[in-house]
């Protein structure tokens, strides 16, 4: 069967760029990177020990938090114009953090170890500030809604925008009046639409979270299931399992349909799961013998509870929410969070990956992208399961214009069109890291073996031992190398140190501020008409 059909309008797009006045236009663009992990025991259990207070506030810190749990790390990157810089910053950053977690060791893989139940994965606790209450009842939601060991399951965040430089020129291309907010905003919903149908590809390429611990399925089942060493199961030919109906995709968020046609539209449906009461979390109880089990029993309690593999983001601000932020001034950047974390990089991300999103986040950009009706969102869901279960599968096929199309003829088209994309984004540079990563990508579709799904299923049968067994040894050698003094940058470890000191005097003063009830402050945090 022939490729994937040749997308015109890209080629004319991209051909427009090419021959403009600024052809490194599209390089430049700001990145950052948020990184989840588990601090875990040498024996690789979840640790039951608080936040390192070395590591500072996780209220108040910038740049090294938690997410659900009191033991899932999140290390926060600020902004980036290249992705040198973004690597040589989070190996500084994970230097820092390795120092202060004793024998603990940060988890390699996206997907737990050996995991006991819910009441093994303890809640972040943030203080006793209103900011910080309303931070753990709605981890208590959470708790309550999914259970706990779903969130456990940790990733790799990758957050991007274009140039300023980019908007005006991009504008005239198009033969809009001007690069005002509402035109960036329409543009950036071209990216998401042509994310949610190509975005697959990622899955393939970097998913490497095809087997997980036996025990992070009990009580479920699963007839595709096979077992690959102690207390092992896997897929064959599985990329992510964490992006599959087996790890972080939502079941009970199936029925919540967000638009990405526009940013009215989205903004409307995600007010609407964040305003409807849904009954069975109402059964649950709000507020239960004096404590907040969850915010609300709204379908969602917030808007960061809706899930998806890619998010418009604006940085919101003091009580503002994320909708709110995007309504007041439109979208910022775009937040891509369907990665695993690299199990082979101390840092959880490797830098073909970095150049892969910022150069598929342009391709994106440049397609045409028409709305999406329900009946395509539906086939495109289905694309994306198929390729985190199977993505690796012989001859496996996917649904694209209304026809099965060979995942590798698909998949090569779109490497075709990225070739262009990467000559624009290495803007001359003699090393051409953008057109020597998609060589690599390249080789990848060519063979699958060589993907890191692959690899990861190919060492655990070498090995003779389970996930928990291999990723606690990846883990071990990663902590190793992080605690290694050489090619640290002192200054940024003092900046470090000094905000993590800074973030703990800032929660003092937040919890000495307080003023009125936590129900008054709930009351202005969610803004009106919550229920």
């Amino acid at each position: 069967m022939a490729r994937a059909a040749v997308d015109r309008v890209f080629e004319r797009r991209l051909a427009a760029l090419v021959n403009s006045r600024e052809r490194g236009a599209l390089a430049g663009g700001r990145r950052g990177l948020e990184r989840e992990g588990l601090r875990v025991t040498p024996a690789g259990r979840i640790s039951a020990g608080p936040h390192p207070r070395a590591l500072g506030s996780a209220l108040c810190n910038p740049h090294i938090t938690t997410d659900f749990s009191e033991a899932l790390l999140e290390l926060v990157s600020p902004t980036f114009t290249d992705n040198a810089s973004l690597v040589k910053y989070l190996g500084d950053l994970h230097h820092f953090v390795a120092r202060f977690l004793g024998e603990e060791l940060l988890w390699a893989a996206s997907m737990p170890g050996e995991i006991a139940g819910d009441d093994e994965v303890p809640i972040a606790r943030y203080g006793r500030s209103h900011r910080g209450q309303f931070k753990e009842v709605y981890r208590r939601g959470l708790r309550t809604r999914y259970g706990a060991m779903m969130q456990a399951i940790a990733g790799a965040h990758y957050n991007y925008s274009f140039p300023e430089r980019f908007w005006p020129l991009w504008a005239e291309l198009l033969e809009a009046r001007q690069a005002d907010t509402d035109f960036i905003s329409a543009r950036y919903f071209d990216l998401l639409r042509n994310y949610r149908r190509h975005g697959w590809l990622a899955l393939y390429l970097f998913g490497v979270s095809p087997a997980m611990c036996a025990s992070f399925m009990q009580g479920r089942s699963d007839a595709e299931l096979r077992p690959l060493g102690p207390a092992t199961l896997h897929l064959p030919h599985a990329t992510s399992l964490r992006m599959s109906d087996l790890g972080y995709r939502n079941r009970n968020q199936a029925a919540v349909g967000v638009s990405v046609n526009a940013l009215s539209e989205y903004l409307r449906d995600i007010s609407s799961a964040t305003h409807t009461v849904h009954p069975p979390f109402a059964a649950l109880g709000v507020r239960v013998a004096g404590e907040y089990r969850q915010l609300n029993a709204n379908i969602l309690q917030i808007e960061n509870e809706y899930y998806s593999n890619i998010r418009p983001k604006r940085a919101p601000r003091t009580l503002e929410s994320t909708g709110r932020a995007l309504a007041r001034a439109g979208v910022e950047y775009v937040e891509f969070r369907a990665l695993d974390l690299c199990v082979f990089e101390p840092i959880g991300i490797c830098a073909d990956e970095m150049h892969f999103m910022e150069a598929f986040a342009a391709l994106c950009l440049l397609r045409g992208s028409e709305p999406l009706g329900a009946s395509e969102q539906e086939q495109l869901e289905r694309n994306h399961l198929l390729v985190a279960r199977r993505g690796r599968e012989p001859r496996l096929e996917l649904e694209g214009a209304g026809r099965a199309v060979p995942l590798r003829d698909w998949a090569a088209s779109l490497l075709d069109e990225l070739a262009g994309v990467c000559e624009l984004l290495d803007a001359g540079a003699a090393a051409r890291p953008y057109s020597h990563m998609l060589l690599r990508q390249r080789d990848k579709l060519a063979d699958a073996a060589l993907t890191p799904s692959a690899r990861v299923l190919r060492e655990l049968h070498g090995a003779g031992v389970g996930h928990a067994e291999y990723t606690r040894t990846l883990s071990g050698q990663h902590r190793a190398r992080l605690l290694e003094p050489a090619g640290h940058d002192p200054l940024s470890l003092a900046t470090f140190s000094a905000e993590a000191a800074e973030s703990l005097l800032e929660q003092e003063r937040l919890e000495a501020a307080d003023r009125g009830s936590f129900e008054d402050y709930l009351a202005r945090a969610l803004g009106p008409g919550f229920a």
